[in-house]
């Protein structure tokens, strides 16, 4: 048996355990935990198939929705960032009309959400030109930038900048977006092909404080 259906079988009946629970006596495994262990293939499987895409747009749906939990809504962030992971998902993004909602959630207001919204971001875009493009289009450079710079979670500060790293890695015109929207300090020009001038802007970025709010 491979590996995901065996995964899939557990699942079922953990599932199917909670559900005899809440009925009859006795405790029983929490539905809720054992759907966390749902991987984007299981739930292909289980649900009879629906693609990647699918899972894509519903999970943006369930993290946009304002009646889902915060826990929820992180559970499907983190399938979509998987989904993400291969080029050809990530290359999807755009057909599927889910850019513009995705890139809109680095200003949500938890800090969770941002902080996956950069990693989805950056997950997406490292060694995707067609991606690093629609981020320079849809100007998202200077909404990383401000993240990066004065987010006041360290872990979100941290993904917005693996995102900016991706993002102009390889590709001038990411770069360029980039040093125009750097604070004072940082360079006005720097070739994306040249790794070391990258890597020194990044790492001036993960050293840079973040002052206390009054």
């Amino acid at each position: 048996m491979d590996p995901e259906m065996n995964k899939l079988l557990k699942w079922s009946v953990t599932n199917s355990q909670a559900s005899v629970g809440a009925e009859g006596e006795g405790s029983a495994p929490n539905a809720t935990e054992a759907a966390k262990t749902m991987t984007p293939e299981m739930l292909s499987r289980l649900f009879g198939g629906p693609s990647d895409a699918d899972l894509m747009r519903a999970a943006m749906e369930v993290v946009h929705d304002s009646e889902t939990d915060l826990e929820n809504k992180l559970i499907a962030f983190d399938n979509f960032e998987q989904l993400i992971e291969g080029i050809d998902n990530a290359n999807n993004l755009e057909p599927l009309g889910l850019w513009t909602p995705l890139v809109q959630l680095l200003k949500h207001d938890e800090t969770e959400i941002r902080r996956y919204a950069a990693w989805s971001i950056g997950t997406a875009v490292q060694n995707n030109p067609k991606a690093q493009d629609k981020l320079v289009l849809l100007n998202t450079i200077p909404d990383l930038v401000t993240l990066a710079t004065t987010d006041a979670n360290q872990a979100t500060r941290k993904k917005a900048i693996y995102a900016l790293s991706s993002a102009v890695r390889n590709y001038q015109p990411a770069m360029n977006e980039l040093n125009k929207s750097l604070p004072e300090g940082y360079p006005t020009e720097t070739d994306a092909g040249d790794m070391d001038a990258v890597d020194v802007i990044m790492d001036k970025l993960r050293a840079t404080p973040i002052e206390a709010s009054a």
